[in-house]
């Protein structure tokens, strides 16, 4: 018998995630049975279900597929171009989902409203991603931007980078955010010393900075409220 790939179809009707989702709906399915719809496939030893538990197992769960590169994925055995694409994209779109706000204009006038913008975005990061968001005088949110990505321990993020973002958008002030991977949004001395330096370059400019938050899991902490800035 020619070897195949295993499909959704090769597996029982009662275990098909296809069938489960419309008969039980989506929040009934595990992590796995999610993504094997979007893999579609597995390998010819494999069903796209045990395909992607070996997956979560390999890149240590769900939360790490949002920082994982198409060349990684394709890395993994049984994971094309095309799977690592689609795999992509269905992840940017859960993420521009949780991200959206129905079009509405954003105001942020504490440290809690931009955590609140920011966090799900950034606390399952694997990377420290330096984030900023952009102003108007009314303080409605005009532009966000990712100006750096960095180690596993440590971003690099110059003032010029900021303040050229700031300016071509028109900003009045500037909000930056920043992810700690560990999870603990403790400030070290160089996010502290950053923060100053910012704060300086901007007094300079005329572009105020406002705030700068360190983003955990689950938690954050604004450099303002601690008196840090």
């Amino acid at each position: 018998m020619e070897a195949h790939s295993y499909t959704l179809r090769d597996l029982p009707r009662e275990e098909r995630p296809r069938e489960r989702l419309m008969q039980y709906g989506a929040s009934s399915l595990s992590n796995a049975e999610l993504l094997a719809i979007l893999l579609r496939t597995g390998t010819r030893r494999e069903s796209a279900v045990h395909m992607a538990q070996r997956m979560l197992r390999q890149i240590g769960g769900l939360r790490n597929l949002v920082d994982i590169s198409i060349e990684e994925m394709t890395e993994m055995k049984g994971m094309g171009l095309a799977k690592a694409i689609q795999l992509k994209a269905g992840i940017e779109l859960g993420r521009r989902l949780a991200q959206s706000r129905l079009n509405e204009t954003i105001t942020i006038r504490k440290p809690q409203d931009a955590a609140d913008l920011l966090s799900e975005q950034m606390r399952y990061l694997q990377k420290e991603h330096f984030v900023c968001l952009f102003l108007n005088t009314k303080n409605h949110l005009i532009a966000q931007e990712t100006l750096s990505m960095g180690s596993l321990n440590a971003s690099i993020v110059h003032p010029r980078e900021i303040f050229r973002a700031a300016i071509k958008c028109s900003s009045a002030s500037v909000i930056c955010a920043h992810n700690h991977p560990s999870g603990d949004p403790t400030p070290s001395a160089e996010d502290i010393g950053l923060t100053r330096r910012l704060v300086e370059a901007g007094e300079i400019i005329g572009i105020d900075v406002l705030d700068h938050l360190i983003i955990g899991d689950g938690s954050f902490i604004s450099l303002k409220e601690q008196g840090l800035m």
